[in-house]
């Protein structure tokens, strides 16, 4: 099998790179590098530099490497930019995935894995978040999400691509600190980046109806997220035709004042957080239900709490040497 990994130069693709590689299976990288690193690919990978929105590139692209799966990560990934540019995300997220099924479905691949998200769920009032808790999106970028899983299931029905939606919890960790999440947009780097400058890490509010008062995650390290893309790509190969929506997290509840105290040990740093202000839209717990996935590709994470900041700390380290504590 050779796959083509859209956005495979990014953090969570080149981890599902790496993944795929380390199991047998060969990868071709696809991405437009208006956020991935091309250091990120791994010698011996090919790059083709280009948008999903490019139907002919991509059409060559499946060609040239006589691509037999695509796993499909290439996509814009902010929520509070979608709020402010649901135009941008729109044409990003749900028109280069219509583009590429385009050129897959010409080509005849048989085989595709789609990344989807947590943030299909909105605000779920449920203390376990299975696939059949309802959908109800609380931003564009949680909305084309959820769009693209209907797309990529209908495309399936009507051609018989075998598909796969993978609905991603809170990624976190490194597989190695030159791989590590370069942006500061979830928890972990927020919290790494206010260490950083000596301060405070902050919560968005200690009044939840949660055991400490402090919202809930499902947190997951990247690395497992990446072998279940093997898993989900070879249960596609060996199964023409096949249908699969999936959660992907580890099933336990993590609090954010948990979190910061995990980070706390991990780091050597002993900043007590500062309460702030709820934010808007933010819901008391959202934790998933693994059963099906464990079911369907035969996966389980692996990593606990601690192996995903003490792996998300050394890339940070890495890039901020200033931060460490001797």
């Amino acid at each position: 099998m050779t796959w083509l990994i859209t956005g495979g130069a990014g953090y969570i693709g080149a981890h599902v790179v790496r993944a795929m590689t380390g199991a047998g299976e060969r990868a071709v990288v696809y991405d437009d590098l208006s956020t991935g690193v091309p250091d990120r690919v791994p010698d011996g990978v090919p790059l083709v530099v280009g948008s999903t929105l490019d139907r002919e590139r991509v059409a060559r692209a499946l060609a040239a490497h006589r691509i037999t799966g695509v796993v499909h990560l290439a996509a814009k990934k902010q929520v509070g930019e979608s709020v402010e540019l649901p135009l941008l995300y729109y044409r990003e997220n749900l028109e280069g995935l219509r583009v590429l099924l385009e050129a897959v479905t010409a080509a005849k691949v048989p085989s595709f894995v789609f990344s989807s998200s947590a943030a299909v769920y909105g605000m779920p009032d449920v203390d376990l978040v299975t696939e059949e808790t309802p959908c109800v999106p609380m931003s564009p970028y949680g909305e084309t999400k959820l769009a693209g899983e209907w797309l990529v299931r209908a495309t399936g029905r009507a051609t018989g691509l075998s598909t796969a939606s993978l609905r991603y919890f809170n990624v976190a960790g490194a597989a190695a600190p030159e791989i590590a999440d370069t942006g500061v947009f979830n928890l972990v780097p927020m919290v790494f980046e206010r260490l950083t400058r000596d301060a405070a890490p902050r919560i968005f509010g200690d009044d939840y109806p949660t055991p400490d008062g402090t919202c809930v995650r499902d947190y997951i390290h990247v690395v497992d997220l990446a072998e279940a893309h093997v898993a989900a790509a070879r249960v596609l190969h060996s199964s023409p035709g096949r249908s699969l929506t999936l959660n992907i997290g580890r099933g336990e509840g993590v609090s954010v004042r948990e979190m910061i105290d995990t980070i706390n040990a991990v780091t050597g740093h002993d900043h007590p957080p500062a309460v702030t202000p709820r934010r808007p839209g933010d819901p008391a717990r959202v934790v998933a239900s693994a059963d099906r996935a464990a079911t369907e590709l035969g996966w389980k994470a692996k990593h606990d709490l601690r192996d995903m900041v003490t792996s998300a700390w050394a890339g940070w380290i890495r890039r901020h040497p200033g931060a460490a504590r001797d």
